[in-house]
């Protein structure tokens, strides 16, 4: 019996139980703490703090857009650092790539003794042809080759204590600030890809637009992605309590598109600096709420969201993509008759 325990607990290291949607748990019946003194649970916390501040995390945006559209500064301005390729030796006579090609860029980001290990992937010449068929292609392959790449790792025998992730955790999709409505390439892309990856629509170089018209193209977005059945982060579904869906639901409702306006120059305004662009009638303040809504973008990927980016991604998109490739082939990935020995000399 001991071997047969032996083989089932090896196998069940092997083939993890796909994880179902957490259940909210039933409210337990307090115990009367005073009468038992107290015993130290919610130093639990600390303990996670500490670890996760030993380790690091990682977290993996990805911009797509037409060029000109300021990705790159927007990414630069949502970490206030130079992270994008633009500022890694990228220079404006390279000519546009005839296909789109995909660039990751990895920078370490440390603020308050947290190390975040952020990677940029750049999509240059993303709807910038003529004839821009399934031109999201490209897109769609890198996203499944890092899901491919995580579970070849998950799957191994003798698997790393700590994946590397390269999954993309999130994608900023930047729309034309035309005023008008979304083109079929944003709804084709958009279609394709939401089942894949957690999109963020954001409406680029805002400050082109009167509130009036803002306003007014951020509902027909809305309507447009809603007409289309796209799904875009934070999707419906995947609210897990009362407390989220409010949350969300005022997202998805108000905020969404995010109408952005990026920059990494300074200046002083009333004695402060601030992130800003010149124009000839004043300074478009980036992080001020009344100029655009790029401090609401940062406060949702960064402040409120980052961590549910990285867990939508792992539980809903990584597991769709895993129990599909493992059902595809009837289990796991074939063993060689080398893996087949280890596995008999773990057994």
């Amino acid at each position: 019996g001991s071997v047969e325990s032996k083989n089932e607990a090896a196998m069940s290291e092997l083939v993890p139980e796909p994880r179902q949607k957490p259940v909210v748990p039933m409210k337990p019946v307090g115990i009367n703490a005073s009468l038992l003194g107290y015993i130290g649970i919610d130093t639990i916390i600390e303990q996670m703090r500490k670890k996760t501040m030993k380790t690091g995390f990682d977290f993996n945006i990805m911009v797509v857009g037409q060029s000109g559209l300021g990705k790159s500064t927007l990414v630069n301005t949502l970490f206030k650092s130079q992270v994008s390729r633009k500022s890694s030796g990228w220079n404006r006579e390279e000519k546009i790539p005839k296909t789109v090609e995909i660039k990751a860029i990895g920078h370490v980001i440390e603020e308050g003794g947290v190390k975040m290990k952020l990677t940029v992937i750049d999509t240059p010449g993303f709807g910038d042809q003529i004839n821009n068929e399934n031109c999201w292609e490209p897109i769609e392959k890198y996203i499944n080759e890092q899901y491919e790449k995580f579970l070849k790792e998950e799957v191994n025998i003798a698997r790393k204590k700590r994946i590397p992730d390269t999954r993309v955790h999130c994608c900023l999709y930047f729309i034309s600030p035309t005023g008008h409505s979304l083109r079929p390439l944003d709804l084709e892309f958009m279609k394709h890809l939401s089942k894949v990856v957690n999109i963020i629509p954001v409406i680029a170089k805002a400050d082109t637009m009167t509130l009036e018209e803002k306003t007014e193209f951020k509902q027909r977005v809305r309507k447009e992605l809603e007409v289309n059945g796209i799904e875009f982060y934070p999707q419906k579904e995947f609210d897990e309590d009362l407390e989220d869906k409010t949350e969300n639901d005022k997202i998805r409702q108000e905020s969404m598109p995010f109408a952005v306006v990026g920059s990494d120059k300074e200046y002083q305004v009333n004695g402060k600096r601030v992130l800003g662009r010149k124009t000839p009638w004043g300074i478009i303040e980036v992080e001020n709420l009344t100029h655009c809504e790029f401090a609401l973008l940062r406060d949702f990927v960064i402040r409120t969201h980052l961590q549910d980016l990285k867990e939508v991604t792992h539980n809903i998109h990584y597991e769709t993509y895993r129990a599909k490739r493992l059902n595809d082939n009837g289990g796991l990935p074939p063993m060689t008759v080398e893996t087949e020995e280890n596995h008999e000399s773990n057994l």
